[in-house]
Protein backbone atom coordinates (compact mmCIF):
# COMPACT_ATOMS: atom_id res chain seq x y z
CA UNK A 1 0.00 0.00 0.00
CA UNK A 2 1.76 2.77 -1.15
CA UNK A 3 0.91 6.45 -1.74
CA UNK A 4 2.07 9.81 -1.76
CA UNK A 5 0.38 12.93 -0.86
CA UNK A 6 0.44 17.16 0.06
CA UNK A 7 1.45 17.37 3.81
CA UNK A 8 -0.65 20.51 4.42
CA UNK A 9 -3.22 18.61 2.22
CA UNK A 10 -3.52 15.43 4.80
CA UNK A 11 -3.48 17.56 7.59
CA UNK A 12 -6.03 19.52 6.98
CA UNK A 13 -8.01 16.45 6.56
CA UNK A 14 -6.82 15.01 9.63
CA UNK A 15 -7.41 17.84 12.01
CA UNK A 16 -11.10 17.78 11.18
CA UNK A 17 -11.63 14.53 11.73
CA UNK A 18 -9.24 14.12 15.07
CA UNK A 19 -12.16 16.16 16.73
CA UNK A 20 -14.27 13.26 16.94
CA UNK A 21 -11.67 11.26 18.76
CA UNK A 22 -11.86 11.28 22.49
CA UNK A 23 -9.07 11.70 24.80
CA UNK A 24 -9.74 8.27 26.52
CA UNK A 25 -11.39 6.00 24.47
CA UNK A 26 -12.58 2.33 25.78
CA UNK A 27 -11.36 0.39 22.95
CA UNK A 28 -7.66 1.06 22.24
CA UNK A 29 -8.03 0.86 17.92
CA UNK A 30 -10.06 4.46 18.54
CA UNK A 31 -6.87 6.15 19.26
CA UNK A 32 -6.23 5.86 15.58
CA UNK A 33 -7.09 7.08 12.27
CA UNK A 34 -8.46 4.52 9.52
CA UNK A 35 -6.51 4.65 6.64
CA UNK A 36 -8.65 3.07 3.38
CA UNK A 37 -6.99 3.15 -0.11
CA UNK A 38 -9.18 1.54 -3.04
CA UNK A 39 -7.66 3.35 -6.74
CA UNK A 40 -6.51 6.76 -6.29
CA UNK A 41 -8.82 7.76 -3.81
CA UNK A 42 -7.39 7.73 0.48
CA UNK A 43 -10.40 7.88 2.54
CA UNK A 44 -9.66 8.55 6.69
CA UNK A 45 -11.97 7.60 9.05
CA UNK A 46 -11.99 9.00 12.83
CA UNK A 47 -14.76 7.49 15.36
CA UNK A 48 -15.85 7.27 19.27
CA UNK A 49 -18.09 5.24 18.66
CA UNK A 50 -21.07 7.78 18.74
CA UNK A 51 -19.68 10.25 16.02
CA UNK A 52 -17.74 8.62 12.85
CA UNK A 53 -16.31 11.26 10.33
CA UNK A 54 -15.08 9.77 7.16
CA UNK A 55 -13.26 12.12 4.93
CA UNK A 56 -11.56 11.65 1.63
CA UNK A 57 -8.56 12.85 -0.43
CA UNK A 58 -7.84 11.86 -4.38
CA UNK A 59 -4.40 11.20 -5.17
CA UNK A 60 -1.97 11.65 -7.98
CA UNK A 61 0.16 8.70 -7.51
CA UNK A 62 -1.00 5.68 -5.51
CA UNK A 63 -0.53 1.87 -5.60
CA UNK A 64 -1.94 -1.24 -3.57
CA UNK A 65 -4.56 -0.72 -2.19
CA UNK A 66 -5.31 -1.72 1.48
CA UNK A 67 -6.53 -0.75 5.38
CA UNK A 68 -4.57 0.39 8.13
CA UNK A 69 -5.12 2.08 11.39
CA UNK A 70 -2.62 4.50 12.00
CA UNK A 71 -2.01 6.13 15.63
CA UNK A 72 -3.56 9.68 15.65
CA UNK A 73 -1.82 12.05 17.85
CA UNK A 74 1.75 10.86 16.31
CA UNK A 75 0.73 11.53 12.74
CA UNK A 76 -1.44 14.89 13.16
CA UNK A 77 2.11 16.36 15.50
CA UNK A 78 4.14 15.33 13.48
CA UNK A 79 2.68 16.88 10.39
CA UNK A 80 2.16 20.16 11.89
CA UNK A 81 5.85 20.59 12.13
CA UNK A 82 6.27 20.20 8.01
CA UNK A 83 6.33 22.70 5.46
CA UNK A 84 4.15 21.82 2.83
CA UNK A 85 5.46 18.85 0.44
CA UNK A 86 5.26 15.79 -0.66
CA UNK A 87 4.77 13.10 2.16
CA UNK A 88 5.35 9.33 0.20
CA UNK A 89 3.50 6.52 2.58
CA UNK A 90 5.33 2.67 1.94
CA UNK A 91 2.33 0.57 4.71
CA UNK A 92 3.56 -2.58 4.96
CA UNK A 93 -0.53 -4.25 5.88
CA UNK A 94 0.94 -7.98 6.54
CA UNK A 95 3.03 -6.58 9.57
CA UNK A 96 1.28 -2.87 9.92
CA UNK A 97 4.97 -1.53 9.24
CA UNK A 98 4.44 2.41 8.05
CA UNK A 99 7.49 4.08 6.78
CA UNK A 100 6.77 7.79 5.75
CA UNK A 101 9.69 9.67 3.95
CA UNK A 102 9.90 13.28 3.44
CA UNK A 103 12.28 15.40 1.78
CA UNK A 104 14.85 15.33 4.31
CA UNK A 105 14.11 11.89 6.31
CA UNK A 106 11.90 9.13 7.01
CA UNK A 107 9.85 8.20 9.79
CA UNK A 108 8.49 4.56 10.74
CA UNK A 109 5.59 4.22 13.51
CA UNK A 110 3.61 0.58 13.80
CA UNK A 111 -0.26 0.83 13.02
CA UNK A 112 -2.98 -1.81 13.43
CA UNK A 113 -4.90 -3.83 11.43
CA UNK A 114 -7.71 -1.96 10.06
CA UNK A 115 -10.09 -5.17 10.34
CA UNK A 116 -10.88 -3.84 14.04
CA UNK A 117 -11.79 -0.59 13.59
CA UNK A 118 -15.65 -0.50 14.14
CA UNK A 119 -18.24 -0.76 10.91
CA UNK A 120 -19.57 2.35 10.27
CA UNK A 121 -23.90 2.43 11.19
CA UNK A 122 -26.47 1.80 8.89
CA UNK A 123 -29.58 3.85 7.86
CA UNK A 124 -33.05 1.22 7.61
CA UNK A 125 -34.19 2.34 4.32
CA UNK A 126 -37.88 1.42 5.93
CA UNK A 127 -37.48 4.53 8.22
CA UNK A 128 -35.14 6.70 6.44
CA UNK A 129 -35.86 10.23 5.91
CA UNK A 130 -34.09 12.56 3.91
CA UNK A 131 -33.41 16.45 2.08
CA UNK A 132 -31.11 18.61 0.69
CA UNK A 133 -29.64 21.68 2.13
CA UNK A 134 -27.13 24.54 1.26
CA UNK A 135 -23.62 24.56 3.35
CA UNK A 136 -25.04 28.42 4.21
CA UNK A 137 -28.35 26.59 5.63
CA UNK A 138 -27.07 24.67 7.85
CA UNK A 139 -23.97 26.43 9.23
CA UNK A 140 -26.46 29.46 9.83
CA UNK A 141 -29.31 26.85 11.76
CA UNK A 142 -26.16 25.44 13.88
CA UNK A 143 -24.55 28.34 14.52
CA UNK A 144 -27.57 30.37 15.38
CA UNK A 145 -28.36 27.44 18.14
CA UNK A 146 -25.56 25.72 19.38
CA UNK A 147 -25.06 27.97 22.04
CA UNK A 148 -28.07 27.66 23.75
CA UNK A 149 -27.94 23.90 24.51
CA UNK A 150 -28.01 22.41 27.71
CA UNK A 151 -24.86 20.53 29.87
CA UNK A 152 -28.00 18.53 31.84
CA UNK A 153 -27.32 14.62 32.39
CA UNK A 154 -30.71 14.11 33.64
CA UNK A 155 -32.25 15.49 30.60
CA UNK A 156 -30.41 14.44 27.62
CA UNK A 157 -32.55 15.90 25.57
CA UNK A 158 -31.67 19.55 25.94
CA UNK A 159 -28.20 18.60 25.33
CA UNK A 160 -28.55 18.85 21.56
CA UNK A 161 -30.09 20.77 18.19
CA UNK A 162 -33.68 19.54 17.47
CA UNK A 163 -34.29 19.32 14.16
CA UNK A 164 -38.28 19.40 13.28
CA UNK A 165 -39.42 18.74 9.46
CA UNK A 166 -42.39 20.18 8.27
CA UNK A 167 -44.02 20.57 5.01
CA UNK A 168 -42.69 24.42 4.32
CA UNK A 169 -39.43 24.61 6.76
CA UNK A 170 -36.74 23.13 9.07
CA UNK A 171 -37.15 24.49 12.08
CA UNK A 172 -33.42 24.51 14.51
CA UNK A 173 -34.59 24.34 18.05
CA UNK A 174 -31.99 24.48 21.17
CA UNK A 175 -32.39 25.31 24.86
CA UNK A 176 -30.83 24.96 28.29
CA UNK A 177 -34.55 26.04 30.39
CA UNK A 178 -33.47 29.73 30.67
CA UNK A 179 -32.71 30.61 27.39
CA UNK A 180 -34.53 29.31 24.01
CA UNK A 181 -33.76 30.04 20.25
CA UNK A 182 -35.53 29.17 17.59
CA UNK A 183 -34.20 28.95 13.90
CA UNK A 184 -36.39 28.70 10.87
CA UNK A 185 -35.04 27.80 7.16
CA UNK A 186 -37.70 27.90 4.39
CA UNK A 187 -35.64 26.84 1.80
CA UNK A 188 -35.28 23.64 2.85
CA UNK A 189 -37.93 20.54 2.89
CA UNK A 190 -38.04 16.84 3.63
CA UNK A 191 -39.22 13.53 1.73
CA UNK A 192 -41.98 13.18 4.43
CA UNK A 193 -42.70 16.16 6.61
CA UNK A 194 -43.77 16.18 10.81
CA UNK A 195 -40.60 14.13 11.19
CA UNK A 196 -37.70 15.36 13.52
CA UNK A 197 -34.06 14.44 15.31
CA UNK A 198 -31.74 15.89 18.11
CA UNK A 199 -28.30 15.87 16.95
CA UNK A 200 -25.64 15.67 19.96
CA UNK A 201 -24.03 18.86 20.59
CA UNK A 202 -19.95 17.37 19.65
CA UNK A 203 -21.17 16.83 16.01
CA UNK A 204 -23.03 19.57 15.52
CA UNK A 205 -20.14 21.38 17.01
CA UNK A 206 -17.70 19.43 14.27
CA UNK A 207 -20.20 19.92 11.12
CA UNK A 208 -19.98 23.51 11.89
CA UNK A 209 -16.46 23.69 11.71
CA UNK A 210 -16.45 21.90 8.72
CA UNK A 211 -19.31 23.59 7.09
CA UNK A 212 -17.47 27.54 7.06
CA UNK A 213 -15.54 25.80 4.51
CA UNK A 214 -18.49 24.17 2.09
CA UNK A 215 -20.24 25.40 -0.77
CA UNK A 216 -21.58 22.46 -1.83
CA UNK A 217 -24.90 20.98 -1.36
CA UNK A 218 -25.37 18.63 1.92
CA UNK A 219 -27.34 15.46 2.00
CA UNK A 220 -28.66 14.70 5.17
CA UNK A 221 -30.20 11.35 5.62
CA UNK A 222 -31.53 10.07 9.05
CA UNK A 223 -33.48 7.43 10.95
CA UNK A 224 -34.53 7.06 14.42
CA UNK A 225 -31.22 6.15 15.77
CA UNK A 226 -28.54 7.60 13.41
CA UNK A 227 -28.26 10.64 11.08
CA UNK A 228 -25.76 11.14 8.36
CA UNK A 229 -24.30 14.27 6.68
CA UNK A 230 -22.99 14.13 3.34
CA UNK A 231 -21.03 16.49 1.53
CA UNK A 232 -18.11 16.82 -0.73
CA UNK A 233 -15.07 15.24 0.61
CA UNK A 234 -16.50 14.41 4.11
CA UNK A 235 -19.06 12.03 5.75
CA UNK A 236 -20.43 12.95 8.91
CA UNK A 237 -22.84 10.31 11.00
CA UNK A 238 -23.76 10.25 14.50
CA UNK A 239 -26.06 8.48 16.33
CA UNK A 240 -28.84 10.77 17.80
CA UNK A 241 -30.31 11.50 20.79
CA UNK A 242 -32.71 9.14 21.99
CA UNK A 243 -36.31 10.60 23.26
CA UNK A 244 -39.24 13.65 23.33
CA UNK A 245 -37.79 17.20 22.69
CA UNK A 246 -40.33 19.62 24.91
CA UNK A 247 -43.31 21.14 23.58
CA UNK A 248 -41.15 24.38 22.65
CA UNK A 249 -43.95 26.74 21.39
CA UNK A 250 -45.72 26.66 24.42
CA UNK A 251 -42.87 28.26 25.97
CA UNK A 252 -42.99 31.37 23.78
CA UNK A 253 -45.24 33.93 24.80
CA UNK A 254 -47.92 35.37 22.48
CA UNK A 255 -48.92 38.63 23.38
CA UNK A 256 -46.10 41.24 24.38
CA UNK A 257 -47.12 44.56 24.23
CA UNK A 258 -43.74 46.30 25.10
CA UNK A 259 -41.62 46.82 22.59
CA UNK A 260 -37.89 47.83 22.49
CA UNK A 261 -35.65 48.90 19.30
CA UNK A 262 -32.48 49.33 20.25
CA UNK A 263 -28.69 49.40 18.80
CA UNK A 264 -27.64 45.83 19.84
CA UNK A 265 -23.76 46.67 19.80
CA UNK A 266 -24.53 49.88 22.09
CA UNK A 267 -26.90 47.74 24.54
CA UNK A 268 -24.49 44.83 24.60
CA UNK A 269 -21.11 46.98 25.31
CA UNK A 270 -23.58 48.32 27.73
CA UNK A 271 -24.18 45.28 29.56
CA UNK A 272 -20.92 44.14 29.36
CA UNK A 273 -19.59 47.26 31.13
CA UNK A 274 -22.70 47.07 33.83
CA UNK A 275 -22.26 43.73 34.60
CA UNK A 276 -18.83 43.76 36.31
CA UNK A 277 -20.51 45.67 38.58
CA UNK A 278 -23.39 42.71 39.35
CA UNK A 279 -23.36 40.07 42.25
CA UNK A 280 -21.55 37.30 41.51
CA UNK A 281 -23.82 34.72 42.45
CA UNK A 282 -26.40 36.35 40.87
CA UNK A 283 -24.98 38.38 37.91
CA UNK A 284 -28.18 40.36 37.71
CA UNK A 285 -28.71 43.49 35.62
CA UNK A 286 -31.67 45.41 35.81
CA UNK A 287 -32.92 46.81 32.51
CA UNK A 288 -35.30 49.76 33.33
CA UNK A 289 -37.60 51.27 30.21
CA UNK A 290 -39.13 54.52 30.71
CA UNK A 291 -40.30 56.71 27.48
CA UNK A 292 -37.36 56.14 24.90
CA UNK A 293 -34.75 55.97 27.14
CA UNK A 294 -33.57 52.48 28.92
CA UNK A 295 -31.82 52.60 32.19
CA UNK A 296 -29.22 49.44 32.40
CA UNK A 297 -28.39 49.39 36.05
CA UNK A 298 -26.36 46.40 38.36
CA UNK A 299 -24.78 46.17 42.21
CA UNK A 300 -23.04 44.21 44.33
CA UNK A 301 -24.25 45.45 47.97
CA UNK A 302 -22.02 42.84 49.54
CA UNK A 303 -18.82 44.40 48.06
CA UNK A 304 -20.64 48.23 47.91
CA UNK A 305 -19.98 48.38 43.86
CA UNK A 306 -22.93 50.12 41.26
CA UNK A 307 -23.07 50.56 37.98
CA UNK A 308 -25.38 52.62 35.45
CA UNK A 309 -26.13 53.76 32.16
CA UNK A 310 -28.59 55.44 30.07
CA UNK A 311 -28.89 55.30 26.51
CA UNK A 312 -31.64 56.13 24.34
CA UNK A 313 -34.22 53.84 22.10
CA UNK A 314 -37.35 53.57 20.45
CA UNK A 315 -39.91 52.42 23.00
CA UNK A 316 -43.99 51.56 23.29
CA UNK A 317 -45.19 50.27 25.90
CA UNK A 318 -45.81 50.57 29.29
CA UNK A 319 -43.12 51.68 32.10
CA UNK A 320 -41.11 48.36 33.37
CA UNK A 321 -38.25 47.13 35.04
CA UNK A 322 -36.89 43.54 34.24
CA UNK A 323 -33.98 41.64 35.20
CA UNK A 324 -32.12 39.05 33.49
CA UNK A 325 -28.63 37.11 34.14
CA UNK A 326 -26.19 39.20 32.35
CA UNK A 327 -24.08 36.20 30.65
CA UNK A 328 -27.11 35.08 29.21
CA UNK A 329 -28.08 38.40 27.81
CA UNK A 330 -24.57 38.87 26.69
CA UNK A 331 -24.71 35.72 25.06
CA UNK A 332 -28.16 36.37 23.29
CA UNK A 333 -27.04 39.99 22.01
CA UNK A 334 -23.76 38.01 20.47
CA UNK A 335 -25.44 35.77 18.46
CA UNK A 336 -28.36 38.05 16.97
CA UNK A 337 -26.18 38.99 13.59
CA UNK A 338 -28.36 42.62 13.51
CA UNK A 339 -27.71 46.44 13.35
CA UNK A 340 -30.34 46.68 15.29
CA UNK A 341 -32.22 44.26 18.10
CA UNK A 342 -36.05 44.41 19.06
CA UNK A 343 -36.95 43.08 22.19
CA UNK A 344 -40.56 42.40 23.34
CA UNK A 345 -41.78 42.22 26.63
CA UNK A 346 -45.07 41.13 28.06
CA UNK A 347 -44.27 41.99 32.43
CA UNK A 348 -41.18 41.54 34.37
CA UNK A 349 -42.07 37.93 34.87
CA UNK A 350 -42.39 36.55 31.49
CA UNK A 351 -40.25 35.52 29.23
CA UNK A 352 -38.05 38.55 26.53
CA UNK A 353 -38.16 37.46 23.05
CA UNK A 354 -35.21 39.07 21.05
CA UNK A 355 -35.74 39.45 17.24
CA UNK A 356 -33.51 41.04 14.84
CA UNK A 357 -35.02 44.21 13.50
CA UNK A 358 -34.07 43.58 9.95
CA UNK A 359 -33.56 40.49 7.96
CA UNK A 360 -30.65 39.93 5.82
CA UNK A 361 -32.19 36.66 4.43
CA UNK A 362 -35.90 36.09 3.22
CA UNK A 363 -35.72 32.45 3.74
CA UNK A 364 -34.65 32.72 7.53
CA UNK A 365 -36.23 33.41 10.48
CA UNK A 366 -34.68 33.88 13.81
CA UNK A 367 -36.23 34.53 17.42
CA UNK A 368 -34.06 34.14 21.08
CA UNK A 369 -35.63 33.95 23.93
CA UNK A 370 -34.58 34.57 27.78
CA UNK A 371 -36.39 33.92 30.90
CA UNK A 372 -35.80 36.98 33.42
CA UNK A 373 -34.97 36.97 36.85
CA UNK A 374 -36.97 38.31 40.10
CA UNK A 375 -35.69 41.49 40.54
CA UNK A 376 -37.03 41.75 44.45
CA UNK A 377 -38.86 44.82 45.50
Amino acid sequence: MKFVVSSIDLLNHLQSASRVINPKNTLPILDNFLFKLEGKRLEITASDLETTLVTAITLENASDEGMIAIPARILTESLKEFSDQPLAFDINTDNYNIVISSENGQFSVMGHNGDDFPQLPQIKEEKQVSFRATSEALLNGISNTIFATADDALRPVMNGIFFELTDNELTFVASDAHKLVRYKRFDIKADEAGSSFILPKKPAAILKNILVKEQDQINVAFDDKNAFFTFSDYSLICRLVEGNYPSYNSVIPVNNPNKLVIDRLRLLNTIKRVSVFSNQASNLVRLKLTGNRIAVSAQDIDLSTSAYEELSCQYNGDDMEIGFKAAFLIEILNNLQCADVSIELSDPSRAGLFLPLQKDNENEDVLMLLMPMMIGS
